[in-house]
């Protein structure tokens, strides 16, 4: 518990001020289950067994059901498990801010998410500008860039070809994320189709998925999508994942029976994100560690 007093009254404000800002939009407030019987199967995050089931990796497929049921905008702040993630940007405990509105594309929620960021710097500056590791970042200033423009303009090559030799990762990491955010927001958009996650394609290009990761001072903050609603390619992708885990030794998780339910009910056209709180706290309040901001 290395957060002070503090800190952790500044970090209620930020939560205090999220929930408003997210009310006065006329979004709901969900609390739904932390222990669940499946997470989805994704390549890199290994979820926590717990009693027969597992702790949420996420809240995504719960609240997907939820818009399958009627839901046109409803968020969630709560807690989410990644097995054996510790460091200065990541614990396997970690509070995340999760939210999904009906009718919206993934452009729309994005610029949702600037507004969102700049309103809890002021809540905590009393303007946009916040010092982070010496540099300063206007989270009052957003720009978007594509995965394949980032790719060719750091890495110097083209970011499908990335994709096609095994070296979008590395350069990911080594490349192209420190180079985000460096003044501000920055929202990479548009991945490759073969890293869509639980987007879905673009219809006028179907190379690229309606996917985008928000990051300031070179760190990720969120990921979004503009969600893939159809139950038949949802299965096939995770199907896919499922047999890449088990290729690694990950754990096998059973089928996730009322999302796809939910699938096969209507998942009516929607954007969601999830926001990762600690980091955002973490840049907001001047923080070298998220260690800092939470308990």
């Amino acid at each position: 518990m290395s957060a002070d007093i503090e800190t952790l009254r500044r970090r209620s404000e930020l939560l205090r001020a999220a929930r408003n800002f997210f009310y006065r939009q006329q979004f709901i407030e969900i609390e739904s289950p932390v222990r669940i019987p499946a997470n989805a199967p994704e390549e890199y995050i290994e979820a926590i067994p717990a009693g027969g089931e597992f702790l949420r990796t996420s809240p995504e497929l719960a609240l997907k059901v939820l818009l399958s049921r009627g839901a046109e905008r409803i968020f969630e702040i709560g807690s989410a498990f990644r097995a054996g993630e510790f460091g200065s940007r990541h614990r396997e405990e970690f509070t995340i801010l999760e939210y999904y509105a009906v009718g919206w594309d993934y452009r729309r929620l994005a610029r949702f998410t600037a507004r969102l960021a700049a309103q809890l710097a002021r809540r905590v500056t009393g303007g946009c500008e916040v010092l982070w590791r010496g540099r300063k970042l206007d989270f009052s200033r957003s720009e978007f860039i594509t995965v394949d423009e980032a790719y060719r303009r750091y890495a110097g090559v083209s970011a499908f070809d990335a994709d096609a030799d095994g070296s979008f990762d590395e350069l990911m990491v080594t490349k192209v994320e420190p180079q985000l955010g460096g003044e501000g927001l920055t929202f990479l958009i548009d991945y490759p189709a073969s890293r869509a996650s639980l987007s879905r394609r673009r219809a006028d290009d179907p190379r690229v998925a309606e996917r985008w990761e928000l990051y300031a001072a070179g760190v990720e903050l969120g990921n979004a999508f503009g969600e893939l609603t159809d139950p038949v390619e949802q299965r096939e992708r995770f199907r896919a994942a499922a047999e890449f885990r088990a290729g690694q030794g990950m754990l096998a998780y059973p089928e996730a029976e009322e999302f796809f339910a939910a699938l096969e009910r209507g998942i009516p056209d929607s954007s969601g994100c999830a926001l990762g709180f600690d980091r955002l706290a973490m840049l907001l309040l001047g923080a070298d560690d998220i260690g800092a901001v939470r308990l």
